[in-house]
């Protein structure tokens, strides 16, 4: 049985403007113990889906279950078992850390979690902060009570979206490590984000959604073996010459253009030098999962 699936997911709104999916027959599975990606640009449904695994919002077909519970029909088990780290920074501003982790204990029929408390606090560097207000809290310190809250029942299945969109270093270091080690200790790991360094050294497995339909899924380490094997990055501040402009990704004064062989690395070059254009930095290295993305995005849209 999976931890998490995903059978023919679809969802629609119906407003003034007609009637928008925002899903259309998404299908897929977490085997339990992973630590699986879900990725796709804004808009292509990885919050909605996320809405549904968590019962905020219900699917207009298919059907959704965690650890065997389905989210509709056994809503309960099905909340008991999810953590979610929602993208808003939502909290109650009447109680210190403590007593909302406690709180949010206690909607799970948690008690004499004390310890477990004392071992988040620590984890997530929220000790010194144990007896403040929520409302004295920076934004990042609000984001660690956000995963805390998320922990504190000890779900087996961990969701994680956009965990830290707008954070410091310092907390991403800081939660990665612990999140990792809970993923080593059986919980399986659900996990939305931009970052895509982060879901390429993270995540055994990725799904990438557009316009909610699933366009990939497989492990990271086939994803990033189907596309081109080496990048040439350089920096310049002149313009391209046309034929290198058309496969090039510009990002400032940086460059990136996929070659899939020594040939095509010296053909890019020759051409460059044929324009009289000078390079900086010259770079030459593998694909990542943002080139991946950003292939797979362009041949789903065509």
């Amino acid at each position: 049985m999976p931890a998490v699936r995903f059978e023919n997911v679809s969802k629609t709104y119906t407003g003034a403007r007609g009637t928008l999916r925002a899903l259309d027959g998404v299908s897929f599975s977490i085997e339990r113990g992973e630590f699986f990606g879900l990725l796709g640009p804004n808009g292509a449904g990885k919050t909605t889906l996320i809405s549904i695994l968590a019962g905020l919002s219900r699917a207009s077909g298919g059907k959704v279950s965690v650890m065997g519970h389905d989210v509709v029909a056994d809503f309960a088990a099905a909340r008991k078992a999810l953590g979610i780290v929602p993208q808003e920074l939502v909290f109650d501003p009447f109680f210190s850390v403590r007593e909302t982790l406690r709180i949010q204990s206690g909607y799970f029929g948690v008690k004499h979690n004390d310890a477990w408390i004392d071992e988040l606090l620590s984890h997530l560097g929220l000790a010194d902060k144990a007896d403040a207000n929520t409302r004295q809290l920076s934004g990042g310190m609000k984001r660690r009570v956000l995963v805390a809250q998320a922990l504190v029942h000890r779900p087996p299945v961990i969701v994680l979206d956009e965990p830290t969109a707008g954070v410091d270093v310092e907390l991403r270091q800081t939660l990665w490590g612990f999140i990792a080690r809970l993923n080593k200790e059986g919980h399986t790991v659900l996990l939305t984000t931009h970052y895509l360094e982060e879901a390429e050294a993270l995540c055994g497995r990725i799904a990438m959604l557009k316009q909610g339909r699933v366009v990939a899924l497989d492990k990271t380490s086939a994803l990033l073996a189907g596309t081109a094997s080496t990048m040439l990055r350089f920096k310049t501040d002149q313009a391209l010459p046309p034929a290198v402009a058309a496969v090039a990704r510009v990002t400032g004064r940086i460059a990136q253009v996929k070659a899939h062989d020594a040939a095509e690395v010296e053909s890019v070059l020759a051409t460059l030098r044929g324009a009289g254009v000078k390079v900086e930095d010259l770079e030459i290295g593998r694909a990542d999962l943002e080139d991946v993305f950003l292939e797979i995005m362009e041949g789903a849209g065509r």
